[in-house]
């Protein structure tokens, strides 16, 4: 159940999300954005606050999932913002370059060998295999940078030990 003054209670701490939300996007009109989304699914999502638990940490839940999986979404989509006023969806075409000795491995290999990494090393890895820089890593883990590039590049080591035994 939750208190009747949940909406008040959700408004006044709202000001705690602006600071974080900015951090996340690095864009005030993006974090007024994802502000906005997280407050109307705080409200959508009332019957699931436990009373008696902390609405911040609830909050800050709430935001970071909005945010990576935006991010997620966006990366998937593939397009980039032009810089213009209008702000229009390009569509980016990126050139590759063939990767030789990627090339010698099967992707399917790799994801077995993926997966049989210990997972304090598989989900740091994962994130950068699909793409993540080391920060925004560090950010959604809410661990020191230094921590995912040492388990990223133990996670690489123990891969090429495994890779190369087959």
């Amino acid at each position: 159940m939750f208190p009747p003054d949940f909406t008040q209670v959700l408004l006044n701490n709202a000001d705690y999300l602006k600071p974080y939300a900015m951090s996340l996007t690095r864009n005030s009109e993006t974090a007024k954005d994802l502000l906005q989304e997280t407050i109307y699914r705080a409200l959508a999502n009332r019957e699931k606050y436990n009373v008696g638990t902390n609405i911040k940490a609830w909050l800050y839940t709430i935001m970071r999932n909005i945010f990576i999986n935006d991010y997620r979404r966006r990366a998937k989509k593939n397009v980039v913002f032009d810089a213009s006023p209008h702000e229009f969806l390009l569509n980016h075409k990126s050139n590759t370059v063939a990767n030789v000795a990627e090339t010698n491995l099967e992707l399917k290999d790799i994801h077995v060998a993926m997966h049989k990494l210990p997972e304090i090393f598989l989900t740091p890895f994962a994130l950068y295999f699909e793409g993540y820089k080391y920060h925004e890593i560090a950010v959604m883990l809410a661990e020191p940078l230094g921590t995912i590039k040492s388990r990223i590049h133990f996670a690489r080591k123990l891969l090429k030990e495994q890779i190369t035994r087959h």
